[in-house]
């Protein structure tokens, strides 16, 4: 397999063999490795170009304290060596969708997504910006900031497909985000999530095929689904959506993996036919 930026003759690939794995992940970090060893074996076996994992992939704990003592240092973190190991071991890129790691220094959390290429490389990173702090009717409030510093980069990356822009579940919200992405060339926005059944339930499709359509662009955005070890539920529904905002897979409620091949020319189409990146103008907010 070629493993740089481009394909043999130097450029893009059209086709992207994607793996897209929906999980209920637990509160241990070896659980959660062993799910992720038996999800990349089975996307080597059908030929992926790609594995991409949903948010919190590595480790699902609300328990600050409990997670507390067993949250590590990026390079001590068991599922993230787990898939520099397994992508150089199938050849095969990973998006570890996200799990918290430990800066030196900090006492809360960074919820860290990693793009890994077949060597076993961490060619980037993202932590995520946008926390989930919000007040449900209904519910009680939620503070992801109570646990997790939030990131301040944007972070982008070539690929053999063409530009990634990385993020990670609430960040959705924020179109500018992937807008700048989009300015950027990405023609992949990947969105791993662990959506609460309330907003799931509401908003999830809605956003997400918002964005695409927005952009033009593909939006791959795997999730968390069911009860989780640690009290939680979540909504599930992992999506891949082309850049004309159609759903091409919705996973529901099924736990496993989808294997599906993306055209990777459909991006230029789409930006030909409706140039919202071309058309935009300069404005300003008469007060």
């Amino acid at each position: 397999m070629q493993q740089d930026g481009t394909g043999a003759d130097g450029r893009e690939r059209d086709t992207l063999k994607l793996a897209i794995a929906q999980m209920c992940s637990s509160n241990t970090h070896a659980a959660n490795v062993a799910t992720l060893e038996a999800l990349a074996a089975e996307a080597h076996a059908a030929g992926a170009d790609l594995l991409a994992l949903p948010e919190a992939a590595g480790l699902v704990n609300k328990d600050f304290v409990a997670a507390s003592q067993i949250v590590r240092p990026e390079a001590d973190d068991p599922f993230v060596a787990a898939c520099r190991a397994l992508a150089s071991q199938y050849g095969m890129w990973i998006h570890t969708g996200s799990t918290p790691i430990r800066l030196e220094g900090e006492e809360r959390f960074r919820n860290r997504g990693h793009l890994i290429d077949p060597q076993g490389k961490i060619l980037a990173h993202y932590d995520k910006i946008h926390l989930f702090d919000v007040d449900l009717p209904g519910e009680t409030p939620r503070r992801e900031s109570d646990r997790y510093v939030p990131g301040e980069e944007a972070v982008s990356v070539p690929t053999p497909w063409g530009v990634f822009g990385l993020s990670v579940c609430y960040d959705i919200r924020f179109p500018h985000l992937y807008r700048d992405y989009a300015r950027a060339g990405a023609s992949v926005l990947l969105v791993p999530s662990a959506f609460a059944l309330r907003t799931g339930e509401d908003h999830w499709e809605t956003l997400l095929r918002a964005r695409a359509i927005e952009n033009g662009a593909y939006v791959i955005a795997a999730a968390q689904a069911g009860h989780h070890d640690d009290g939680r539920q979540t909504w599930g529904h992992s999506l891949v959506i082309d850049p004309w905002g159609k759903v091409l897979l919705d996973m529901e409620k099924r736990i496993g993996l989808a294997v599906l091949e993306l055209d990777m020319t459909a991006v230029n189409r789409a930006r030909a036919s409706i140039p919202s990146l071309a058309n935009e103008r300069p404005y300003h907010i008469r007060a």
